[in-house]
């Protein structure tokens, strides 16, 4: 079995590829960075470190890189004759790559080869959709070939030491749902994978807790003058303001998906935890990069404000997370 993964990346070599890896799929990491793609092709493997609980390594072969921009006939034929397309490439990039996912695919249609599924692994709601209509305004038959199936990923991956190569250091927890609607009861033998009925559930929650949280702790950790995430929450002033935080969009998700309340609780408090790894050096410029697309309308701040807004809510925690992403 074949997978192609768009994004050579830390979160594609330390989440999305080393599941596959261990799904028993050959691995074709697609990217533009050629020295990335060089050693891709030259190395045997590469260790992904998970660390935290039951830390462990995890050795990862049988890969190899394709460059996506160099050598577009190499990645149709690739797409071609994958058994699954996956990205993790960052919602804004999803359009780019969507014309050569379109040739790959209308290759693999003339070819009798088979529908493959393609599902995009970003932190965005519904961001496969948005590849499908990406895809579909190059190619419209594009469901003669592909199976589009949202997903919600979730894996902490910092920035990594220099001098690690292609090994990856990874929080040992990690979530990757997907819907299992579009496969009409046969889905991917993937056993990393959570395949869900109803995946808005899923991913609503974990944007607005584990997203939300994460980039509030970096604003409010950046504005108390805090370099590391970890370090961010063990200061009081900072965490209450987090913890406000979330207890806004708490209500908005017991509220909207039935969630009781213990529960959603629970969920907050496991998250918190899991940005205090001591064992993950994150910093609150990675995780607050890009500070005007997390306050843009859809997305971890505005949606959740403006739902409760809506439902007669006050808002003043996320709207105080706003300012500190502004300020940022």
């Amino acid at each position: 079995m074949k997978a192609l993964h768009f994004g050579a990346g830390n979160i594609g070599r330390g989440f999305v590829g080393v599941l596959l890896h261990e799904a028993g799929y050959d691995l074709v990491f697609a990217d533009v960075a050629q020295p990335l793609i060089d050693s891709l092709n030259t190395e045997e493997s590469y260790t992904v470190h998970e660390v935290g609980n039951q830390a462990r390594d995890i050795r990862v072969t049988g890969f190899s890189g394709v460059n996506s921009a160099a050598d577009p006939e190499a990645l149709t034929e690739h797409i071609r004759t994958a058994d699954i397309v996956t990205t993790a490439v960052g919602p804004t990039v999803l359009r780019l790559i969507a014309p050569a996912i379109a040739e790959g695919l209308r290759a693999r249609a003339a070819s009798g080869a088979g529908k493959v599924a393609v599902m995009a692994c970003e932190n965005a709601i519904n961001a496969t959709d948005g590849l499908a209509e990406a895809v579909r305004a190059v190619y419209p038959e594009v469901d003669e070939a592909a199976i589009f199936a949202n997903t919600a990923v979730d894996r902490i991956v910092p920035n990594q030491e220099p001098g690690q190569g292609l090994d990856v250091t990874v929080e040992t927890y990690h979530e990757w749902a997907v819907t299992s609607a579009p496969f009409g009861g046969t889905t991917p033998d993937i056993p990393g994978v959570t395949w869900v009925d109803d995946l808005a559930p899923y991913i609503t929650r974990k944007l607005f807790t584990v997203n939300t949280g994460h980039a509030a702790t970096a604003y409010f950790g950046f504005g108390a003058g805090i370099s590391k995430i970890s370090d961010a929450l063990e200061n009081p002033g900072v965490r209450a303001k987090v913890e406000s935080v979330l207890a806004e969009t708490k209500q908005l998700l017991v509220e909207k998906f039935g969630f009781a309340p213990e529960v959603q609780q629970h969920y907050v408090e496991k998250i918190l935890t899991r940005f205090t790894n001591p064992h993950l050096p994150d910093t609150v410029d990675r995780v607050g990069r890009a500070p005007l697309r997390k306050i843009s309308r859809q997305e971890r701040f505005v949606g959740p404000a403006a739902e409760l807004a809506e439902n007669g809510h006050p808002v003043e925690a996320l709207v105080t997370a706003i300012g500190a992403a502004l300020a940022m």
